[in-house]
């Protein structure tokens, strides 16, 4: 017996899957807010959950990596009535298993119950968390939601020879995740073979991939082995393979579909057993419809997708990278490990890392330079524009200034609500205070005892709001 959660504000709608869930023999609760529905998630084993979007107390897709973050986070099935595109792929991105309207029929329903039930049966007794636990991930640093997921994928792609897309910005550490896709296979004891796509010149590409013989063209004093020839048994890794040139696409097409080429000036073609891992920071689909990048070879290396998060989207470990680089750059350079001001944290926390973990590793290199003999590293010793970023986020105005309306129209303009909340309750403060000293004619130990106020904070609170005692 499963259990399955509903958090839904629409009675009826609880009700309704409440008696679909156990008219399928499955234990049904229900929560008619998010809060409420998070604490239950977080102290009971829920298997299945339906989650409503407009939620009293928030969106329900805002709760989703909450959610996923969790040990044995529970399928997500997304059920509203306000469907729509752009919130289906974002529920989909955030891990949910399924988005249905509430007005899908029963059938629909149960069905998407019952697969998620039973993918989550097979899951759970899958190898894969034992996978996932020896897994080999040198150098990528961090223990937050996104990247516990991005080792779940390095985990699965690393069971069989799919060929792997991975994408993320420039200084993600595309490289590394296909450093860890190869040392978790089977052709680990094999090579990995880099290919900088963006790096390869445009007279000698097809040299260097398909190799050539002696005599082949000018300069060609003897055979040679292309990098393609050498991943043979292991992993071809091409960096940014967004750049490889359109004329060379349509040929390498051919080799990932035969794994067989013919380097230049041969009379026969060879056989290569390599696993494809490629990366790229472009959008390979806008290329595809510019015309810059085949459709074909883009569906041949996406078939297992991985996508890394911008080092701004997972701060939580932004502090575990500095000290892991901090402490390798020390040991690099023969000084001694350093210590941390807590406020040199805030400062990281605070700048939004444009270069993502490269800048990282390239700032904390310059800060070991600026504080080389000094024993603690303090945010002074960050370079200027990270500091500055930092000053600038802390002393600008939470708020923005509201819309100017048009003056023809009845509409007031509202304030922001933390200010209209302050407001209210700094008019409710001087109000109560003002009735105290009334009802206690200016008695301050009855106003303490009636208030429950200490003396200092009371005498505090009056001069505040100018309130004087009754004499």
């Amino acid at each position: 017996m499963a259990k399955i959660l509903i958090i839904d504000d629409d009675e009826d709608i609880c009700y309704s899957l409440s008696r679909l869930v156990r008219h399928m023999n499955h234990e049904a609760d229900c929560a008619t807010t998010l809060q409420e529905g998070l604490e239950k998630v977080k102290s009971e084993d829920i298997d299945v959950l339906f989650l409503d979007i407009r939620m009293p107390d928030g969106n329900g897709l805002d709760i989703l990596p909450q959610l996923q973050a969790l040990p044995d986070a529970p399928e997500v099935i997304i059920s509203t009535g306000y469907a729509d595109a752009d919130g289906a792929e974002l529920a989909i991105k955030s891990g949910a298993w399924d988005y249905i309207e509430k007005t899908a029929s029963i059938k629909a329903i149960r069905l998407a119950l019952s697969r998620a039930l039973q993918y989550r049966k097979e899951k759970k007794a899958a190898p894969l968390a034992d996978v996932v636990m020896a897994l080999q991930h040198e150098n990528i640093i961090g223990d937050s939601p996104q990247i516990r997921s991005c080792l779940d994928m390095v985990a699965q792609a690393a069971l069989s020879d799919i060929n792997v897309l991975i994408t993320g910005e420039t200084g993600t550490g595309k490289e590394l995740f296909a450093q860890a896709i190869h040392n978790n296979s089977a052709r680990s004891k094999n090579s990995l073979v880099v290919v900088d796509c963006a790096a390869l010149p445009d007279t000698l590409v097809e040299s260097l991939l398909f190799g050539h013989l002696k005599g082949s063209f000018t300069g060609a004093d003897k055979d040679r082995n292309g990098l393609i020839r050498q991943a043979d048994g292991g992993t071809l890794f091409l960096d940014e393979v967004g750049e490889l040139p359109l004329s060379l696409q349509k040929a390498f097409l051919r080799v990932l579909q035969e794994h067989r080429f013919r380097p230049i000036g041969s009379k026969s073609e060879i056989k290569s057993d390599f696993r494809l891992v490629a990366a790229t920071n472009r959008n390979l689909e806008s290329m595809v419809t510019e015309g810059t990048f085949r459709k074909d070879l883009l569906y041949r290396i996406s078939a297992f997708t991985l996508n890394l998060p911008a080092l701004k989207e997972r701060p939580a470990d932004i502090k575990a990278l500095a000290r892991f680089h901090s402490d390798r750059l020390c040991e690099r350079t023969g000084i001694a490990p350093k210590g941390f001001s807590s406020d040199f944290f805030d400062v990281l926390a605070a700048y939004s890392w444009p270069g993502n973990i490269r800048e990282l590793i390239n700032t904390m290199d310059r800060t070991l330079t600026a504080a080389r003999y000094e024993p603690t590293l303090f945010p002074k010793h960050l370079p200027p524009q990270i500091r500055i970023q930092a000053v600038r986020q802390s002393v600008a105005h939470p708020h923005q200034p509201a819309e100017e309306k048009p003056t023809d129209t009845n509409f007031k303009i509202f304030p922001p609500l933390q200010d209209f909340r302050e407001a209210i309750y700094t008019q409710a403060e001087q109000q109560y205070l003002a009735d105290l000293m009334d009802i206690t004619d200016g008695n301050i130990k009855e106003a303490i005892r009636i208030s429950g106020l200490s003396q200092s904070r009371l005498y505090t609170l009056l001069k505040k709001h100018n309130i004087k005692r009754h004499l």
